[in-house]
């Protein structure tokens, strides 16, 4: 009898979820090498290759958040017009690297507008002119400056955020109000060692300050989308993480400065293999973060 109930009322549940969404029930069963998956309110993450993109399905037009590379912008463009056919209203870049912008061109002429940081904008140009890519890029023609930026579409507020620099310095936090989510881009590696862009402007000290900033104006609810994780399928999560990843950047300047007046000479220090204190963070790239440190705290910025 127990076994027949619940036979019963799977098959409810899983013939419920294919009449609300047919199309994206399809998306999560068929194997393709992107993932998508909806978070609250319409808005959505969508994960392939380069960094997380977040994105909003609403009954005006679709907004998206950053854009990884122009093959996998063109697979997420394909599989949002198959869950909503509304048109691309407005793409969103978190900051100018790559792996978040070079996709913007696959939304050439499909798109209203791009926004961005005006440092952000400066760091891509400056980028795509020493690479010589300028013919593949599409710049943002709507700039906000460090006080932010509001965009209302159809009962969805959209504010950025601008704390100053980190990771570099023109990355924003994208907030959707009403879904309440927001899209961190690179400012958080979950359980990851980060890419610190010194080229760009970075601050290992103030991208703490940034964490605290953002850690006291979102609520304990507030879904965030994080830019990269060790665990592919941890690209979102909660304040607990963000307080774990400043516990990190504070713990890697703290253990830099000791190991600077130890004497330790910049190849020495960047063959440690470990942050003391630090136990979550994993991968083989804790090279990128002790070369960033050792330069900012013995340059001075």
């Amino acid at each position: 009898m127990q076994r027949r109930t619940f036979l019963k009322n799977a098959s409810l549940s899983i013939g419920a979820f294919a009449l609300l969404n047919k199309n994206l029930f399809g998306a999560f069963t068929v194997d393709d090498p992107w993932k998508i998956k909806m978070l609250r309110n319409d808005v959505g993450i969508f994960t392939e290759k380069g960094g997380t993109i977040g994105f909003l399905l609403n009954k005006k037009g679709t907004v998206i958040v950053d854009a990884e590379f122009p093959e996998q912008a063109n697979h997420l463009i394909a599989e949002l017009k198959k869950l909503s056919g509304k048109p691309f209203e407005l793409l969103i870049n978190t900051h100018h690297h790559g792996d978040h912008t070079a996709g913007n061109i696959a939304f050439k002429n499909i798109v209203e507008h791009v926004a961005a940081h005006s440092n952000s904008k400066t760091n891509q140009e400056r980028v795509a002119k020493d690479k010589k890519t300028e013919d593949q890029q599409l710049y943002p023609d709507i700039i906000y400056n460090d006080n932010g930026w509001h965009y209302k579409i159809s009962g969805e507020k959209i504010k950025t955020y601008y704390f100053g620099p980190a990771h570099t310095n023109g990355d924003s936090i994208i907030h959707f109000e009403h879904a309440d989510i927001a899209h961190m881009g690179d400012l958080m590696f979950n359980r990851r060692h980060p890419f610190i862009d010194r080229s760009a402007g970075a601050s290992i000290k103030n991208w703490v300050t940034v964490l605290d900033k953002t850690i006291s104006t979102f609520n304990d609810e507030t879904i965030f989308i994080f830019g990269h994780a060790f665990d592919p399928e941890k690209v979102t999560g909660s304040k607990e993480d963000l307080k774990l990843f400043k516990d990190y950047l504070e713990k890697l300047l703290l253990f830099t400065e000791a190991e600077i007046k130890a004497g330790k000479t910049k190849e020495e220090f960047i063959k440690n293999t470990a942050i003391p204190g630090v136990t979550e963070w994993k991968d083989d790239g804790i090279d990128r973060p002790l070369t960033a440190a050792y330069d900012e705290l013995t340059t001075g910025k």
